[in-house]
């Protein structure tokens, strides 16, 4: 007897328990949960330039922050004139198993170092880029950056061939 009761006072909860996981909410940005998560704040932790030779701050400083639908990149370095470039984007994104869509909200490059000075993109701009996935990590080029960024579990590797080799640290 006891026990009927207790089935029929657990019932409604059972119920319950089971609407809510038919409505689960799908993984952030339509990727599988099988895919590398991208969101978090990565910190640039060294930089191998095409020579071989190994940046690391304070010479170089960048952070880079992908939320669920945003992404927010800095860098900042001197070369050895101590000439300064910078480089600051905000953008929304949407990530799937097989594109990166960005639109650009803004972005401010200071290029001291070729003598181009300060240029502010305010356009709203949208682009697409292919998205690959190798052995397990997630691979595609920001439309709006020069690298192609390599998701592993908690760093990104990004290469922009015969310049240099950034790796990135995930810090939250």
């Amino acid at each position: 007897m006891k026990s009927k009761i207790f089935l029929n006072l657990l019932s409604p909860f059972l119920i319950i328990a089971f609407v809510a996981c038919s409505f689960a909410e799908e993984p952030a940005n339509n990727m599988t949960s099988s895919s590398p998560d991208i969101e978090g704040t990565y910190k640039l932790v060294s930089r191998k330039m095409s020579d071989g030779t190994m940046v690391k701050p304070p010479a170089i400083i960048g952070l880079l922050t992908f939320t669920e639908n945003y992404r927010n990149f800095n860098v900042f370095w001197k070369d050895d004139k101590g000439k300064v470039f910078s480089y600051s984007l905000v953008s929304e994104y949407k990530l799937t198993e097989n594109e990166y869509t960005e639109t650009l909200l803004f972005s401010i490059m200071n290029d001291e170092i070729r003598g181009n000075g300060l240029n502010y993109d305010l356009s709203g701009e949208t682009r697409t880029a292919v998205v690959k996935s190798e052995n397990g990590h997630l691979k595609f080029n920001p439309p709006f950056d020069p690298p192609v960024l390599t998701f592993m579990e908690n760093k990104i590797v990004a290469s922009s061939e015969g310049m240099f080799e950034d790796t990135w640290e995930k810090v939250q």
